[in-house]
């Protein structure tokens, strides 16, 4: 991993947005200069290509925030040359000369012949994954507002109003950040021109709608990303469509925003089907977005272009999946294997060993937010892949035996807890402490023969995916019940939901192959 302090060897620093560099590019280097200015070392943050930057907004920016950033036709040194949110010799950056190269970006991997790299396609922004190596070297962000207002609007800006927010990380920064409020407002209310409304206005004419499905599919023409979710946000008010996408094409790839209104289709889920191999894709259950690579897209697909692509693939998305409903759809266990589950170490932490009794918190996991306030009734259960489920102290002691030793997890993200009246972050991972299920539990399981969708309850807003060979799992004990689950989790396939208590934690779910299989031992095969 890069770390920030590696590059203060050199003396010389030049930052290189992309080419008509938007607010998150803009932002990036800017963070990047304040730090290596705080170092003294001679910087220059620049961008280069055929447009100079002309977008009110962005100007605004650089005006008010005092950004240095200077337009270059060319550059030789023999100092360090950084390109932020792109990559030295991608589409979408004029290569220039240095003697040295590293790269800060957030899109799929392009260049890998340079050793100097940092690059994490799963963030919303570049500007996240900047803030998160600033905040590595324990740089003091405070004493820099603009930076932070900077950081905060091209986070805002390349997720369209924070609406394609996936990753713990960007949720982090978005709360960390102190900012100029009334300026991101002021930012948010010049980014349109009338150019703009021109794009919009020709991208809803010119339309594919299947009505079967009740899906379309716009094509506009190169504009902000956030005019797609413009152009996405009206076109989902058709009562005829309950799916849209919204796309143009970069100069590297191509960027969509996705819209959702049924909730038997997560409009994350469809980004991420939508960039399967070739790009990257994320947000929430109505919104989310992606982008395409040109390069990974015409290697993989030599034979379709762009428009078909979409749409054969929104058409096998809604083709895929056999959906149940967990309250109400027959599910025969005389069709099902008996298995032991494993007493595998589990996570614990009592809420109040993180801040006082009564204190408002919020948990942050990868997969999603917890509101809760802490109490000595209340532990935090960690499972494998990092998930938290609150549990009442009652169930937690018939249940669960502590033992003696920390617990550890080689996760993307460990959880964290924002306290919420100060703002403090704080990472989980020191107070977790390991534990063993009391109890041998019992479920019935079996492998899925097609891709699905598991609502636990009719009325759920959400439900969990599952692929071929993975299982779909009943607790024996619970097995005549009718299932249950809080309306605020995502229970997403996790190796310990199934267990005795039925206030945070489901009676059937789907689990992921790997994980059920080195959790589990067949007791007996189709009932005996």
């Amino acid at each position: 991993m890069l770390k920030l302090s590696s590059l203060l060897n050199y003396d010389e620093i030049y930052i290189q947005c992309h080419d008509n560099p938007d607010a998150d590019s803009i932002a990036s280097g800017f963070a990047l200069y304040e730090y290596f200015r705080f170092y003294n070392k001679k910087v220059k943050l620049i961008y280069s290509g055929q447009f100079k930057i002309t977008k009110p907004n962005l100007l605004e920016m650089i005006s008010v925030l005092h950004i240095p950033i200077e337009y270059v036709g060319n550059l030789k040194t023999s100092g360090l040359l950084i390109t932020v949110d792109c990559q030295y010799g991608g589409g979408n950056v004029k290569k220039l000369n240095s003697d040295h190269i590293a790269i800060i970006d957030h899109h799929q991997v392009e260049v890998r012949d340079i050793s100097l790299t940092e690059i994490r396609p799963y963030l919303g922004s570049c500007s996240t994954l900047v803030w998160q190596l600033l905040r590595e070297e324990d740089f003091d962000m405070s004493i820099y507002p603009n930076v932070s207002t900077a950081l905060y609007y091209g986070l805002y800006s390349d997720t369209n109003n924070l609406s394609e927010i996936s990753h713990p990380l960007d949720r982090d920064m978005r709360d960390h950040l102190y900012y100029d409020y009334n300026f991101i407002k002021k930012l948010t209310y010049s980014n349109l021109t009338l150019n703009d409304l021109e794009i919009a206005g020709i991208a809803l004419i010119k339309s594919f709608h299947n009505p079967n499905n009740n899906f379309a599919i716009f094509k506009a023409h190169p504009c902000d990303p956030n005019i797609l979710g413009f152009i996405s946000d009206l076109a989902l008010q058709v009562n005829t469509i309950d799916l849209c996408l919204v796309y143009n094409e970069t100069l590297n790839g191509f960027k969509f925003s996705v819209r959702s209104c049924t909730n038997e289709i997560m409009a994350k889920e469809v980004a991420i089907f939508l960039t399967n191999e070739i790009g990257s894709g994320g947000g929430h259950l109505e919104k989310a977005g992606g982008f395409i690579n040109h390069k990974q897209f015409a290697s993989k697909y030599t034979a379709l272009n762009i428009d078909t692509y979409f749409l054969n693939r929104i058409k096998d998305y809604f083709d895929l999946f056999e959906i149940i409903y967990g309250d109400t759809s027959c599910i025969d266990i005389n069709t099902m294997d008996l298995y032991k589950k494993h007493k595998i170490p589990l996570g614990y932490i009592p809420t109040t060993k993180i801040a006082q009794e009564g204190t408002p918190i919020i948990i942050r996991t990868l997969e999603e937010d917890i509101n809760i306030s802490t109490s000595k009734d209340i532990y935090l259960l960690i499972d494998l892949k990092g998930n938290i489920h609150p549990i009442n102290i009652t169930n937690f002691d018939e249940n669960y035996m502590p033992i003696n030793q920390t617990y550890s997890l080689d996760v993307e993200y460990f959880p964290s807890v924002k306290i919420i009246h100060t703002n403090v972050i704080i990472n989980l991972k020191k107070y977790a402490v390991s534990c063993i299920p009391k109890k041998n539990i019992f479920v019935y399981g079996k492998a899925l023969t097609s891709n699905t969708k598991l609502f636990i309850n009719n009325n759920d807003y959400k439900y969990i995916t599952g692929k071929p060979g993975d299982y779909l799992v009943i607790n024996k004990e619970n097995e005549n019940r009718t299932c249950s689950v809080l309306p605020s989790r995502d229970y997403t396939t996790h190796p310990n939901i199934l267990l005795n208590n039925t206030d945070s934690l489901s009676n059937i779910t789907i689990i992921e192959k790997e994980i059920f299989e080195s959790t589990h031992t067949l007791i007996s095969s189709l009932m005996c």
